[in-house]
């Protein structure tokens, strides 16, 4: 690529792309925005980088308060700063052993957690992702995610999500992993590489019960579904549950790295040392990310909400018409049509992008769309023809 600019990607040979994809949902306030850049330019101008538990600065502590500030419940909360997503991951699976100093982790099937090796042993998206580097992380559990017809029996209908959290008592505890050895659950609201799937509604309320019943803390992965990109800051308030820690990366940058762990005070207690990162919370970074929350805070959330549900009804729309598309996943600007086979997928991605339009595969048989949140329903207009057209050529 040679140029990117508002949600327009330009390559070497002066081809334009409207970006439907992100960067994997990573340039959450369009690429290059004003305002981000003025952030970078000024931060650099003063500190490019010191280590921000040896000296505070107030791009760090201003960040940490902000999102502290954004966190669900009533209790106080606590952030540490990273440098990604798989780290912030890492950061969360520390804490929750030191904390409850239990051994063992509950995840679930498709989940995709990040590749260093902690994260890549939570990971059961694909094989290829795993293949070669075992033994992967020990105590850690896959259970089928709440989605219908995830469960054993295929069971589908609204008592699909229930029932997956109620079959571990039967199976997950009874056989293989007493309750009160775990330590924590980590689950994606909507889980994204496995193609933006998400569960019932009683589902996280059924999942948050089971972990007070036993202790366990429940750990939210909102590295993709966070920062406003489901019509919520967090995607799991849609289901008014409050999770013990959070992770947070991808969009809070803006394209900078940075990710976030934060726990509440109760629960993030370790001493001084036991964890840490050189570069994570660097002063650009988090001038950058704080500007990115200004951004969504001043009306991009609301906007993106807006624009989600415009975008989901004109889908809505060329599901009807088009018998390849068989259901439509996700909420606000995270969105994916999900079609009759992995080759008809890929075919859709292929064609929109000879178009003129990025989209990006996700899971099997589906393809996401997930747009900067900046993103106008006359762009999401133009998009929605270029996907048009690209269906016409599957049929």
């Amino acid at each position: 690529m040679r140029k990117v600019s508002g949600i327009v990607v330009e390559d070497v040979d002066g081809n334009r792309f409207v970006d439907f994809m992100s960067g994997i949902a990573v340039s959450l306030t369009e690429h290059c925005h004003p305002e981000v850049v003025q952030a970078i330019r000024r931060q650099a101008e003063s500190m490019l980088h010191i280590r921000g538990s040896d000296f505070y600065y107030e791009a760090y502590t201003e960040l940490c308060t902000r999102l502290a500030a954004l966190a669900p419940g009533s209790e106080p909360w606590r952030v540490y700063l990273g440098n990604s997503g798989a780290e912030a991951v890492e950061a969360a699976v520390k804490l929750a052993r030191f904390l409850t100093q239990r051994p063992y982790l509950n995840l679930f099937y498709g989940a995709f957690h990040g590749r260093t090796y902690g994260a890549m042993s939570l990971t059961a998206s694909k094989v290829a992702q795993r293949a070669g580097f075992g033994p992967h992380l020990p105590g850690v559990y896959h259970v089928p995610y709440g989605a219908c017809g995830d469960c054993a029996g295929g069971r589908v209908g609204p008592g699909c999500g229930p029932h997956a959290v109620e079959c571990w008592a039967e199976d997950l505890f009874t056989r293989l992993v007493d309750p009160l050895e775990v330590a924590a659950v980590i689950v994606e609201p909507i889980q994204g590489e496995a193609g933006h799937r998400m569960p019932s509604k009683d589902y996280f309320p059924k999942l948050r019960r089971l972990c007070d019943d036993h202790g366990i803390l429940l750990i939210a992965e909102e590295i993709q579904t966070g920062m406003g990109r489901t019509g919520t800051f967090f995607a799991l308030e849609q289901w008014n549950v409050v999770p013990d820690i959070i992770t947070l990366a991808k969009g809070l940058g803006s394209g900078m790295p940075i990710s976030a762990m934060m726990a509440g005070s109760q629960v993030m207690t370790w001493p001084r040392g036991s964890h840490g990162s050189t570069f994570g919370g660097n002063p650009v970074a988090c001038a950058v990310a704080n500007a990115t929350l200004r951004l969504i805070q001043d009306g991009l959330m609301t906007q993106a909400a807006a624009t989600g549900a415009h975008l989901r009804r004109r889908l809505r729309a060329l599901q009807s018409r088009h018998v390849v598309i068989r259901e439509l996943r996700g909420l606000g600007l995270m969105l994916a049509p999900a079609f009759d086979s992995d080759a008809t997928a890929t075919a859709f991605e292929r064609g929109c992008f000879a178009r003129g339009l990025l989209v990006l595969r996700c899971g099997q048989r589906a393809v996401r769309l997930a747009p900067p949140m900046t993103v106008t329903e006359h762009q999401a207009d133009t998009a929605l023809r270029i996907m048009e057209a690209a269906l016409a050529d599957l049929e």
